[in-house]
Formats: C-alpha cells, structure tokens, sequence
C-alpha cells in the first residue's frame, strides 16, 4: 500500500459537513436543476467522506475574510459540533487567508472544491504518470497556502544542512522545498508528455476517443465494445489513466478506441494542464465519442460541461458523436425522443445491457469510411496479409480473379493508401473516384 501523499489532507472516512454560496440572482436551470451542493456531496462520497448536513448562504460574493458572513460561520461551527463532523468542504476554492482564518474559529479541517477534488485524484491515480500530474497540480495549488498545510515538512528537514541563517523561518526553507520539487515532477512529466505525444503520433489508421461527463459510463461503454479490463465504479473520478484498445467494428474494419479521465464542472485549471499528456489522447483522435448519462436530470448541464472543457484543451475542433446511455433508466421514453431530435444521428444505448452496441459500431464505421478514397488492387489471391489491412483500414466491395491474380475493389483510409501500395506484391491499379 502507498504512503499517503505528504500535501493531502485526506477525508475517507470522516463526517463532512458541505458549505457553500448561490448568487441570489441565479436561476436554478443554470445548474441544470439540480440543488446547489448535489454534486459537491458526489465528490465527497467519492473521496470516501459522509456528508451528513450542509449550509448554504444566499450572497453575490464571498467575504474576504471568511468566505461567509460571520453569523453563517458561528452556524457552521455548532452544525459540525452537533453533526459530530471532524471537517468542513466548500464549494468554491478559498485563498490562503478564508482557509487559514476558517480553520481557526471552525477548529477542524477545511478544504475546498480544489483540494477535494485533490484528494479524489489522489485516490484514484495508480500509475506513476497519473501520481505525478495530480502531484504537480497540487503543488501548484499549495504553495501559496503552506501555512496551513505544509507544517509536516518540519520532519523532513533537519537542522544539518539546511541553508540559511538560525533565523530563517520554516516557511521559507517549506517554499524552496517545494519549489524544487515542482520542477523535479515537470520535468519527469514532460519526459513522459514526449514519450505519449510520439506513441499517439506513430498510432496507425483511425481512431476515436470516449469523453464525457466522470460517471457517464465510458468505462463501462469500452469493456462492453472492447472487452477491455478497465475498473468500472460507481464513483466520480473511478479511473484516471488512459486505456487503448483495438475496437472491431465488423467485417474486418477495426480502430484504436481510448478512454480518458471524466470532466466535471469547474474542473480546477491546474488539473487540465498537469493532465495535459492524458488528454493528448482526445486531441490526436479522428472521432470522440462523447458519452451522456441520459438519466441524469443535468444531462444538458453536464454535456455543455464537457464541450467547455474540450475547448480548454483544444479538442473543440475534433469531429464528435453523441452517445446517450443507460437509456434503459430514463424514466420517460419521451426524453430519449427529444434528445435525439435534439441530436440527429446520436447513438442511443445501455453499455451495462449491451443494448445498442452494433448500431453504434456501425455508426462509428460510418464515420470512419466517410473519408476513405476508392482504390483498386491487383495482389496474390494467397496474399492474406495484404486482404487482411484492407479490411482493417477499409471495406472491400468487389473481388474477382484475374489471371492468376485478384483484383479488389474497396474504401480504403486515405493515409492508409500509401502504406497499402508499398506493401511487397501489390500493385495500386487506380484510386479516386472510381464510378463507372
């Protein structure tokens, strides 16, 4: 089991109580109906926590001082003393001056959305490149807040060696410390950001990439169109670490199909840039499948979400399909009608049921052969390996001897034509529009 990381304050286990603000002039449809710290509450089961009660003020903005008003700060005091709770979780990040102040008159742990959502990643990331970018985003986040968080590192610095005079204050020998071992992580990041944009590059042929919501069912939906044996949870943020894996589609046709981290509303910044070699993988795609829990009263919300983040990592111009799933837990029929008049040619299923898969594969081949270029080639009727990365990159249409050779006809991808001709024993006999 590993160690705890040395900036997380962790809070599997404990009894939370939630906090939070609504701008009295915003409309409950702008969080697409759903109450006010719903998914902040998801976040904190999802990191372990029990939220057992919640507080919310009705103000524009924040106090400087406390974030809340100071009667909402002494209410929040005797509702964590009588919920028996041990920490308080708020539903906006809190400069080092609320945190600090917040913690004193609360006398318990504070952390907010940030640091929660920090401590979910934190949870869930099991190699090493997932452990180092949530790493770096933490870091990044606390060193402007080591006075409330860093007070540990007093065992980890010795008074041999430490530079500086008798005087120097902790904080400050803290502040270097972290300083180098933020650059120690970005570098070893971006070795590994190299690695992946040269192994995303180098991928052959087509590909398409899930994105969606955290808890839409992408994990779900690729074991069910793969086979893959990725972790599938009922928790947001279950899985962090990309996961590619052939996808056939029928007939031959096959793709590369990638899972990627789920999005979340107000996704901390620093979280997408350490992220940014993960995501590299919805960037480089031909085709996202954006996946939507339309079960979810906040689909809408939800998907405007992922648009956003797309956007933020500069995927808004990658060719996208809806998927709707789990529609077999959409209470009324009338929903999925108007969504998919809402979305015209989106691929409605239930990855858990199976239900809808082949249609969607056939979507997706669709989408994949509606670049292809016609070719036709005169090969060995025993050249197997040839035949077979035709139906891989392509679909043939026509076969006929010829000689004691075949001459095929069929819609290959376009990049994959060059590869094709070079192949030993091949012989490219015309290409385009082939119509006669």
């Amino acid at each position: 089991m590993s160690k705890t990381p040395y900036w997380r304050h962790s809070v599997a286990g404990r009894r939370v109580v939630l906090a939070g603000l609504v701008d009295p002039a915003a409309r409950r449809e702008d969080s697409g109906g759903e109450e006010p710290l719903a998914e902040l509450g998801r976040l904190a089961e999802s990191a372990g926590a029990e939220p057992v009660a919640e507080l919310v003020q009705r103000r524009e903005s924040p106090t400087g001082s406390h974030y809340l008003g100071r009667g909402k700060v002494g209410e929040l005091r005797t509702l964590l003393r009588r919920s028996r709770s041990t920490a308080a979780v708020f539903d906006d990040d809190l400069t080092p001056v609320q945190g600090r102040n917040l913690e004193k008159e609360l006398a318990c742990t504070v952390l907010d959305r940030t640091e929660l959502i920090l401590d979910l990643f934190a949870t869930h990331a099991r190699t090493r490149q997932a452990q180092l970018q949530v790493e770096a985003a933490a870091l990044e986040y606390f060193m402007p807040r080591l006075r409330r968080r860093w007070t540990h590192l007093e065992r980890q610095v010795g008074g041999i060696g430490v530079r500086g005079g008798a005087g120097e204050r902790q904080i400050e020998v803290d502040r270097r410390m972290v300083s180098r071992r933020i650059l120690d992580v970005g570098r070893e990041l971006e070795q590994i950001r190299g690695r992946r944009e040269r192994l995303v590059a180098e991928r052959p042929g087509f590909s398409a990439c899930l994105v969606g919501y955290t808890n839409a069912g992408k994990s779900t939906l690729m074991r069910a169109l793969t086979g893959a044996d990725v972790l599938v949870e009922d928790r947001l943020f279950a899985t962090l670490d990309t996961c590619t894996r052939e996808l056939r589609l029928g007939g031959g046709l096959s793709m590369a199909l990638s899972d990627t981290i789920g999005f979340v509303r107000r996704l901390p910044h620093r979280l997408v840039a350490s992220f940014s070699a993960t995501l590299e993988e919805a960037r480089a795609a031909d085709l996202l499948l954006h996946v939507i829990d339309l079960s979810s009263r906040t689909w809408r919300a939800e998907l405007e979400t992922v648009r956003s983040v797309l956007a933020e990592i500069g995927a808004e111009a990658v060719p996208v399909l809806p998927v709707f799933n789990k529609v077999d837990l959409v209470a009324e029929p009338a929903e999925l009608r108007r969504a998919q008049a809402d979305f015209p040619g989106a691929a409605a299923v239930s990855a858990l049921k199976g239900e809808g898969l082949d249609a969607l594969r056939a979507t997706v081949a669709e989408r994949m052969l509606a670049g292809a270029e016609e070719v036709e080639v005169l090969l060995s009727p025993a050249d197997g390996k040839a035949q077979a990365f035709i139906s891989r990159h392509g679909r043939i249409s026509e076969s006929a001897a010829e000689g004691d050779a075949l001459r095929l006809r069929a819609r290959l991808m376009r990049e994959q034509v060059g590869r094709l001709a070079q192949m030993p024993g091949v012989r490219l006999v015309a290409r385009g529009d082939l119509q006669q």
